[in-house]
């Protein structure tokens, strides 16, 4: 194509660039006029402070002008949005910088895959195409090693492959060789050289004279005016054929890809990373063990009163509002009448109190039950040893016993108890049976610590008084429990004239205990979330320090094409896949701290909500605690981000 019949690439308008500075501003750039020919290689020259770096930003699409018109093959670039102007940096542009701006946690390779990544190339024609590069400059045998391993000239070499990665239309390039020595720099200048004979379009920033003497055209800026410009080249440069590919790579694309990136990142610093990990670890193990041990807890409690019966009601003397065993309202004829009802498997009456035992020279403190001969029945408590006494003995009067576990070794100890004889106040009785094991009440009493006599017996020759102090009634269907309730309580009442009673049945205790411990697990779930939430913060404090130490990185991404929604997922994939591991970590942790104390004797309940709640948790705490750090990053100034150190 003629020169006089092309149209520039880029063309300025009467572009000025104010900074704010106290209660001004300060300008810039004070109104330039430009045109840039495609082909062309370009220097634009001047002393430090002169508005050249400013005006490369404002080319390159990094920063806008104040005032005046940027058109890029004609297009007005001030009506693009924040992404549109990322997707020209990343299919038109592509940036050297001084100080090479490479990622340091990423091989020379996954440096150049950059820009087309943002591009959405697929992985294997990109990785392809940045080996190609690699060993066109001379890099082939040096594309796994990261930044730190290379010399200035090679990273400034793998910079130029980046820069090229996308096509690399128009090259932006600032002080390319201020880091250099002479002849890296010469060598470098040499490949610029080359790179504007294949037909790239080249912008090159410099203070020096020298360097710049390598390009075509000089443009001389000072004090935010072009104060020399010989104008277009003549003849230009064949320029090369822009790329015909367009990627278009779908969310699940993207968020594959910055998973990757994440990655790398992670893995960069593993230090900071488990730092990380720990608080949320401990926040998911904390809250799996504290509802594995409060869950343990409440079925132990069931467990033990659900073993006297669920199907019993317990009727108390007194009043409903009445306080205390000081009421006597129950009478042994209220259980004969109770016995009457039908649906009733039996009811027994209840007589206990402290009493001494002794056997020769031991004596022991316990309790002493008077009950009917049908109290293992209704208590579903078996004799282990002997008989238990019959309704003959009760209705003689009868001086026999039967003794719990506890008290038969405290006074019986190696010796088998039935047969032997035990004074209970100064009264002689005759052991004809133990009763089984049965540990301790709901409430923390040693049921076996107890001996059981007949009620006739005990009513009259140990406590000297008929009234009883309960009555448990065994009903013989728990699904008719309520209505059996219900009868009962009509019977006493017409029998009594007045609610003097009280009854309560096994079911309801027991949904009372289960609700007073699930406040308890709740409460010890809230504790341990306390500190599943400190993790979060930890998370996020954590990510706004990486933000904070990765603003160039961020910068360098933009520069290269990255979109406000590529640079969000990535630093919001790092959060999500911080919680998500240490959620995984958390909950091997807490299960294996939960079956520890389980071994150790505690009881304890393994369930899958817990540990899908707490590992659901987990994750919404790094996508929640995630995403105030990922909206920073992602809403900074390119800019800004670029000249952070």
């Amino acid at each position: 194509m003629d020169a006089l019949d092309a149209k520039p690439i880029i063309e300025l308008r009467n572009i000025k660039r104010s900074f704010p500075s106290g209660d001004g501003t300060v300008d810039v750039l004070k109104g330039l006029d430009l045109k840039i020919m495609p082909g062309e290689f370009v220097a634009i020259i001047g002393s430090s402070g002169s508005g050249k770096s400013t005006l490369m930003n404002i080319l390159g699409c990094l920063d806008r002008p104040t005032s005046g018109q940027y058109l890029f093959n004609g297009v007005d670039v001030s009506d693009l949005s924040k992404d549109e102007l990322a997707g020209l940096r990343r299919e038109a542009f592509g940036f050297v910088f001084q100080s090479y701006n490479l990622l340091s946690g990423s091989t020379a390779l996954e440096n150049v895959e950059v820009p087309a990544v943002y591009a959405g190339m697929p992985v294997d024609e990109r990785e392809e195409r940045a080996f190609a590069l690699l060993e066109s400059l001379g890099l082939g045998d040096r594309a796994d090693h990261r930044p730190s391993q290379l010399s200035g000239g090679q990273q400034q070499r793998v910079s130029i492959a980046r820069a090229l990665m996308n096509g690399g239309q128009i090259i932006l390039a600032d002080e390319p060789t201020g880091a250099l020595d002479s002849q890296t720099g010469k060598e470098v200048m040499a490949l610029f050289a080359t790179l504007a004979q294949q037909g790239h379009t080249l912008i090159l920033i410099t203070h020096d004279q020298k360097v710049a003497s390598h390009a075509d055209r000089i443009i001389e800026i000072s004090d935010g005016v072009i104060v020399s410009d010989p104008g277009t080249s003549q003849v230009l440069n064949s320029v090369p054929k822009e790329k015909s590919e367009s990627y278009h790579s779908g969310s699940s694309g993207h968020l594959v890809e910055a998973f990757r990136m994440s990655l790398r990142a992670l893995r960069a610093n593993l230090f900071r990373t488990a730092l990380t990990l720990l608080g949320i670890v401990i926040g998911v193990a904390s809250v799996i063990t504290m509802l594995g041990i409060g869950d343990g807890a409440k079925q132990a409690v069931v467990d033990r009163i659900s073993s006297m019966g669920s199907n019993l009601l317990l009727i108390r003397p007194g009043a409903p509002n009445q306080r205390g065993w000081g009421a006597t309202s129950l009478t042994p004829e209220d259980v004969d009448a109770i016995n009457e009802l039908p649906g009733i498997l039996a009811a027994i009456p209840e007589l206990s109190g402290s009493v001494t035992l002794r056997a020769g020279e031991r004596d022991h403190q316990t309790e002493v039950m008077a009950t009917s001969s049908a109290f293992p029945i209704v208590r579903a408590w078996n004799v282990e040893r002997g008989t238990f006494f019959t309704p003959d003995d009760d209705v003689n009067y009868s001086s026999v016993a039967l003794m719990g576990q506890t008290a038969a070794n405290a006074l019986f100890p190696g010796q088998d108890p039935v047969g032997q004889y035990v004074m209970i106040n100064n009264i002689m009785f005759q052991i004809i049976g133990t009763m089984s094991t049965r540990g301790a009440s709901p409430f923390g009493r040693d049921e076996d610590d107890v001996v059981i006599v007949p009620y006739q017996t005990g009513s009259l020759r140990l406590f000297g008084q008929r009234h009883l102090r309960s009555i448990t009634v065994s009903v013989e269907e728990l699904s008719e429990i309520d209505q059996m309730q219900e009868q009962v309580h009509n019977l006493l009442l017409s029998r009594h004239g007045t609610e003097d009673f009280q009854i309560r049945n096994m079911a309801s205790i027991i949904e009372s205990v289960s609700e007073t411990q699930n406040t308890m697990t709740l409460l010890l779930g809230s504790i341990a979330a306390i500190s599943l939430l400190v993790g979060g913060i930890g998370v996020m404090n954590i990510m706004l320090v990486s933000v904070t130490e990765r603003t160039r990185e961020i910068g360098v991404r933009m520069a290269t094409g990255a979109r406000t929604i590529n640079i969000m997922q990535q630093f919001l994939v790092e959060a999500v896949l911080v919680s998500a591991l240490g959620g995984l970590i958390g909950v091997g942790l807490g299960l294996g701290v939960t079956w520890l104390v389980g071994y150790l004797g505690t009881p304890v309940m393994f369930s899958l909500l817990p540990v899908t709640m707490a590992f659901g948790c987990a994750f919404l705490t790094g996508l929640l605690f995630g995403f105030l750090p990922a909206r920073k990053a992602a809403h900074l100034d390119p800019v800004v981000a670029l000249a952070s150190e």
